[in-house]
């Protein structure tokens, strides 16, 4: 029986930093995962570059910024390794670089750079092995014992960082999951988060002409607001904004797209229907927003004819459909292209100071797996670097 520290199950982002964390600490640190390479939700992302933080998170806009039963949970590991923290590690690690959109951060060059660095502590007092599949896992004296399909492993401390559900072809399963109810830990519900919509064929039928349009909206559900682009897609609606509103948004519920944010388009009719002339609505509303949707937006309000017949009051009516858009979804494209999974191990059961479990000492859940998840840009990487660093300086 081979015998470690600690056992991290998981080489993603916040496993393999939290086994690096430990290995500086002296400890002797194995790291499992059943893929066959280490950090492929990272290398993935952001285009391949990695949006591996971000930089406007604070102690005082995290709270909003998370969804969890306990959205303060989190704040005290982010407030202990911020993302100023990380970039230092990036910086030093000689990655360059830049910011993109609302501090969301990206490598300069290619996200395996990112993977690269949390290997190298690994390298030094470490050991990684791939294509691993834990089979049992359980308490011992003092520790824990994993079966995997390569023998028997004994640990003093146990960090899972298995990740959820999401992008199952990546190997995503709910080990971590099945795990924490073994040791009586309660799980909250799970579902895919920051994923796209889908419509019925009815409402589909509508929208579809649209595929591969994209324009900034203002998308809303209940008082959540997010200003982001959103794509037309052959399913139904994607793009930063939905997949922003996809975290808060349930299924039968409707959601609210301002076409046309900051603008009066009533207005803007208005001013331009003296020099109209004969042109037709649809036309003149085609130089206000995307031509396809201008003709949907003419047809669903089941106006017609020249600008020039429109009275104010029907032009406002109009302006306030652009701007007031209601959708109801009926489902999403679900784990297959979520980015994240929603919920997961119950933040009640765990020390916020350092991810152990409160009723199984030496028992620790990190990242992903755990009820934390954050805004799309960075966030949740953020978490995961910051969960893990907790988790780190004790096990």
């Amino acid at each position: 029986m081979e015998n470690y520290d600690v056992l991290v199950l998981g080489a993603g982002a916040a496993g393999l930093f939290c086994a690096g964390e430990a290995v500086r600490r002296g400890r002797r640190v194995l790291v499992l995962d059943h893929a066959a390479r280490p950090g492929e939700k990272i290398r993935i992302s952001g285009g391949g570059r990695c949006n591996f933080t971000n930089r406007e998170l604070t102690r005082q806009n995290a709270a909003e910024r998370f969804l969890s039963e306990n959205p303060r949970f989190a704040l005290s590991a982010l407030s202990r390794f911020t993302p100023a923290d990380f970039i230092a590690r990036i910086e030093t690690a000689g990655i360059a670089w830049h910011e993109k959109h609302r501090g969301q951060l990206f490598c300069d060059g290619k996200a395996g750079q990112v993977v690269e660095m949390l290997l190298a502590p690994l390298r030094q007092g470490g050991e990684l092995r791939l294509g691993t599949t834990v089979e049992t896992v359980s308490a011992t004296a003092g520790g824990f014992e994993v079966v995997t399909d390569s023998g028997t492993i004994r640990t003093d401390r146990l960090v899972v960082a298995t990740g959820g559900k999401s992008i199952p072809k990546m190997g995503a399963s709910g080990l971590g999951y099945r795990i924490a109810e073994a040791f009586g830990l309660r799980l909250t519900e799970t579902r895919p988060g920051l994923v796209p919509l889908t419509f019925a064929e009815q409402d589909l039928g509508r929208i579809a002409p649209l595929a591969g349009l994209a324009l900034p909206v203002r998308i809303g559900h209940g008082r959540t607001r997010f200003d982001e682009d959103l794509l037309f897609t052959h399913r139904g609606l994607s793009g930063p904004a939905v997949l922003q509103i996809s975290n808060y948004w349930r299924e039968g519920e409707a959601i609210a797209v301002d076409l046309a944010p900051g603008r009066d388009i009533g207005a803007e009719l208005a001013a331009m229907r003296q020099q109209a002339g004969r042109g037709a609505l649809h036309n003149a509303l085609g130089r206000l927003l995307p031509e396809k949707l201008a003709a949907l937006m003419v047809a669903e309000a089941g106006l017609g004819g020249r600008l020039a017949d429109q009275s104010n009051r029907v032009l406002d009516a109009l302006g306030g459909q652009i701007g007031h858009w209601v959708l109801r979804p009926v489902g999403s494209e679900g784990y297959r292209t979520a980015e994240v999974t929603l919920g997961g191990v119950a933040t009640d059961g765990l020390d916020a100071r350092t991810m152990e479990a409160r009723a199984v000492p030496g028992l620790f859940f990190i990242g992903e797996v755990v009820d934390v998840t954050g805004w799309l840009g960075g966030y949740n990487f953020q978490w995961a670097w910051a969960s893990a660093w907790a988790a780190g300086q004790v096990v």
